[in-house]
């Protein structure tokens, strides 16, 4: 029985196969309709989400497997006070695979260890593995590779656990190439930095104007400025508008340019972007239920003959 906390958990090679996994339900959904059929998904969401859970339930569906779970602590025995070791204790006696998502970093991990049913680390702290296979899975089908990219990582990248996450699986791949477009309030970590970007001698530069850089890009990551991330108010109204991607500076990215977003968007993406065939975001949230399948497959063992 394995888990999965982190993306780095995985190996390239094991990453690949997943993708492979996953690229081939996209070819024919109905071959994989009934992989499942009689096992069950415990989805414990002890905070509020959208995409991740019905992702992860989506996902299942499509296997023709089961459903069940909460989408809040308040509706779990946690209100209660009962400890996530015992949760997932009992969880385990009513399902075959958990996904989890709770706001405290390790939680799962602790699950994990007391659990006799494989646990996925939906969301939380620091690591998001699904939404980083996602990502992968986008690139890798999209542009048809994963090494050879010269990523723009747009927005908070000093906060943004996706844009971390993203970063430590891509140096894996030879020939990767980041540009930090960030206010300089939001630059990404020096831990990030130092760890792993100058640690592997990936190759990347800082800036704060999006339109410099957008013609040298092979991919676009946009993610949210967030106003209370700013010491004072004149300094967010100051910069706000540099990190807001619009059809006017689209004009001067590549032809082949993909634009990704992990998503929930409030105005960082302007919705006339949305019609732009590079503009992909939403596509990459279909990849999410995709990914899922393949990795409740491989955790579950219940991968098809090929």
């Amino acid at each position: 029985m394995r888990h999965l906390m982190n993306a780095l958990d995985l190996t390239v090679d094991e990453i690949h196969d997943l993708i492979v996994l996953a690229e081939k339900i996209i070819q024919d959904p109905a071959r994989f309709s009934e992989v499942c059929k009689g096992k069950k998904l415990a989805t414990c969401f002890y905070e509020p989400s959208t995409r991740t859970r019905l992702s992860f339930e989506s996902a299942m569906l499509n296997l023709g497997g089961q459903v069940l779970g909460f989408s809040s602590a308040d509706s779990s025995s946690a209100s209660k006070g009962e400890s996530v070791a015992d949760t997932i204790r009992v969880i385990s006696s009513y399902a075959d695979i958990c996904a989890m998502r709770h706001p405290k970093e390790g939680a799962p991990y602790v699950a994990s260890l007391h659990s006799k049913i494989p646990v996925i680390n939906g969301d939380g702290g620091h690591n998001h593995p699904t939404q980083t296979l996602t990502d992968l899975l986008t690139i890798k089908n999209l542009k048809g590779r994963l090494d050879n990219l010269t990523i723009g990582l747009c927005g908070d990248l000093k906060f943004g656990r996706t844009v971390h996450s993203l970063i430590g699986a891509m140096v894996r791949y030879p020939n990767i190439k980041f540009v930090m477009i960030s206010p300089e309030e939001l630059k990404i970590p020096d831990y990030i930095r130092k760890d792993t970007l100058d640690a592997n001698g990936i190759e990347y530069k800082e800036v704060n104007v999006l339109e410099d850089v957008l013609p040298e890009l092979d991919l676009l990551y946009m993610t949210r400025v967030q106003r209370e991330r700013f010491f004072n108010e004149e300094d967010y109204i100051r910069l706000k508008d540099s990190f807001i991607l619009d059809s006017k500076k689209m004009k001067l990215a590549p032809k082949d340019m993909l634009v990704l977003h992990p998503l929930p968007r409030v105005n960082e993406i302007a919705t006339d972007v949305d019609d732009d065939p590079r503009a992909v975001y939403f596509k990459q949230a279909q990849y999410g239920v995709y990914i899922r399948m393949a990795l409740i497959m491989t955790l579950l063992e219940v991968i098809p003959e090929c």
